[in-house]
């Protein structure tokens, strides 16, 4: 069944192909709608290029780099895109979509034209945009770089060559100087392979097994994984070729191949991606390392589910209005929506979506573009999925097609003794496809509330396991000392058991469960002794209900306007205990996310025995048993009734 979703009042689709059930039985998609979507979006863009094609300069705020260095981030990232499709077609585009890059690029890199680039320089953005040129050379390279003027040739080398001997930021931005200086080396420009290497040598200090990279030290897992850090090795095979270290894209290979089996889990029956993480504008390039899996060779998936999954995302925001009327991605997840961004977001940068047209790279008679659709696995069965070295649990559920994530391991924070304040992208215990984080608010948060209202911050998150159908993590700030949580999932249902120790002795305590939202209208709401729960139009559902420690409490719903990526207006269960004893107390708390109206929301219960483990019944049943000592937790292990499918 296809989960209920947000429907947004745009009627773009129309231009698209008409459907393909037969082939596409899933999502009706194919190869043509593909293109389709490539063109509309590189037409979207024309009427905000500057005279001599060099730059687009989109509506929208600034980046923190400023429009100069915007205007380029437009250039290099539709270029990716129409690169793709140039290459795609084996050339017989129109004409004037190749001729628009090369007039743009003899602009750009001619340091005197009014529309020249600004130059690669340490630690600076147009770093980002020359790795898109540079993929975007190489893969269009017959029908543009070999055809372009030597002195024009000669420029774009200089311009990249300021990689050479620069200061790169130490993440996943050491492999835009790999892919820029072996482009160099591909045409025989200047370059360092002592730089190269380093680069590549740099990514095996990132893994942390199982498919998983860490963007740069720390714990800092995210999309980053998916659309740079398993993607940019296959690119730079690709443009090293014969070159390439024969072991180290073996070892690539192999990881993206575990990482793919992971990453199909996290897409929703209706396409939309597990809404976790920054630059989440870049929305449908979270399919691009399932293209990159079929083009390596470095895939477990069937061809017809790689093309399900891809299908699914992109047309998910297609139906939802990503492009928007004009053909343009905006700053948002759907509509525009401007706390999904950062410093660093500019007006062209949800263009970096252009990644998941990598597809097109595989002919059309390619099995991922002829083999007939698969379903995904969250179409067929509720899976349960430990990830240990993001310190994650995936949990999703068939009848509804949602997918939710349990964060107990990504805080994005550099190691200590740095810190850095919550991002909600990050901070939050909890994640899906159907939702997105307040921004701010108090989903998915347990809090000491401090005397003028101010609630502790999760901070940096030090992950105790993840196994089976548990997680677990620590974490202390301020007012509260240590608060060790662990949850349990099972089907719809996560149980969390929270020992707090702090100070107690009056300090209030919340939780918040899933914020849902909806643009249709204010959700629906009740609420009652030690329960709430907030219902949207189509019947997507949250509740969250106290099974220990919440004596005398009364559910409330927290409303908000505008500060939601779903919708403009949402709604949070909330549980609220007015004084948490002195020192060390326990809570249990149920929370749950359904679009199933055959979930029970009633009927856990959690006691605790003389040794303080913690007996959990989920709603249909299930028992587990979870010791609670503040010390490491260990993860438990399952219990003795059936776990469900996984």
């Amino acid at each position: 069944m296809t989960a209920p979703h947000v429907s947004f009042s745009d009627d773009s689709t129309h231009l698209l192909p008409p459907t393909d059930h037969l082939s596409s039985p899933v999502t009706g998609w194919t190869r043509a709608h593909w293109e389709a979507m490539a063109d509309r979006l590189l037409d979207g863009l024309l009427p905000y290029a500057t005279p001599n094609l060099a730059q687009y300069r989109l509506p929208g705020p600034a980046s923190h780099s400023g429009p100069w260095s915007d205007g380029l981030e437009g250039f290099a990232r539709s270029f990716l895109l129409a690169a793709f499709r140039i290459a795609g077609a084996r050339g017989r585009v129109a004409p004037s979509l190749i001729e628009r890059y090369a007039t743009g690029l003899a602009a750009g890199t001619d340091p005197h034209h009014p529309e020249h680039w600004p130059p690669v320089t340490d630690r600076a953005q147009p770093m980002v945009e020359a790795a898109s040129v540079a993929v975007a050379l190489h893969e269009s390279r017959p029908w543009l770089w070999d055809r372009l003027d030597d002195a024009v040739r000669q420029r774009v080398c200089a311009w990249l060559g300021g990689f050479v001997g620069a200061d790169v930021n130490d993440s996943n931005w050491r492999l835009f100087q790999v892919i820029a200086e072996e482009f160099l080396v591909s045409v025989g420009a200047p370059h360092s392979r002592s730089e190269i290497d380093a680069g590549l040598a740099r990514l095996e200090d990132w893994y942390r097994g199982g498919g998983w990279y860490t963007d740069g030290d720390g714990r800092k897992f995210d999309y980053y994984n998916a659309w740079a850090l398993h993607l940019y090795p296959v690119l730079w095979a690709r443009i090293a070729g014969a070159r390439a270290d024969s072991g180290i894209v073996a070892r690539h290979r192999h990881r993206l191949r575990e990482f793919l089996a992971v990453h199909q889990h996290f897409f929703g029956s209706d396409g939309a991606p597990v809404h976790q993480g920054r630059s989440l504008t870049y929305r449908f390039a979270a399919a691009a390392p399932l293209w990159a899996g079929a083009l390596a060779d470095a895939t477990p998936l069937p061809p017809g589910r790689t093309r399900r999954l891809a299908s699914g995302t992109l047309k998910h925001f297609a139906e939802r209005g990503a492009p928007d009327e004009r053909g343009l991605l905006t700053l948002g997840w759907y509509r525009p929506f401007l706390p999904v961004t950062q410093r660093y977001s500019g007006p062209a940068s949800p263009y970096w979506a252009s990644k998941a047209f990598l597809g097109l790279l595989l002919p059309a008679d390619h099995a991922v573009w002829t083999a007939v659709e698969e379903p995904a696995p969250v179409d067929v069965q509720d899976v349960t999925l430990a990830l240990p070295a993001p310190g994650w649990l995936l949990h999703s559920t068939a009848a509804d097609g949602i997918v939710r994530l349990v964060n107990h391991g990504s805080d994005r924070l550099p190691p200590p003794p740095a810190t850095d304040d919550d991002s909600p992208h990050y901070a939050r215990l909890a994640y899906s496809t159907a939702t997105a984080p307040q921004t701010p608010g108090p989903d998915n948060q347990l809090a000491l509330i401090a005397p003028g209202g101010t609630p502790s911050r999760r901070g940096r998150i030090h992950p105790l396991g993840a196994e089976g159908r548990s997680a677990a993590s620590r974490y202390g700030d301020g007012d509260c000392d240590g608060v060790v949580t662990v949850s349990v999932v099972q089907g719809p249902w996560e149980v969390r058991v929270h020992r707090i120790d702090g100070p107690g002795g009056g300090a209030v305590v919340r939780e918040g469960g899933w914020a849902v939202a909806d643009d249709a209208g204010r959700p629906e709401v009740r609420t009652g002794p030690g329960w709430a729960l907030a219902r949207r139009t189509d019947g997507l559902t949250s509740a969250i209900v106290g099974l220990y420690g919440w004596g005398g409490t009364e559910g409330t719903v927290v409303h908000a306007v505008g500060t939601n990526a779903v919708g403009r207006h949402s709604a949070t269960p909330v549980l609220e205990l007015a004084e948490l004893a002195e020192g060390a107390g326990l809570l249990v708390t149920l929370v749950v996310l359904t679009a199933d109206p055959a979930v029970p929301l009633t009927g856990a219960s959690a006691t605790v025995a003389d040794d303080g483990t913690v007996e959990i019944r989920f709603p249909d049943g299930t028992l587990e048993r979870v010791p609670t000592a503040l010390s490491d937790v260990p993860v438990p292990s399952p219990g003795s009734a059936p776990s469900g499918r996984s």
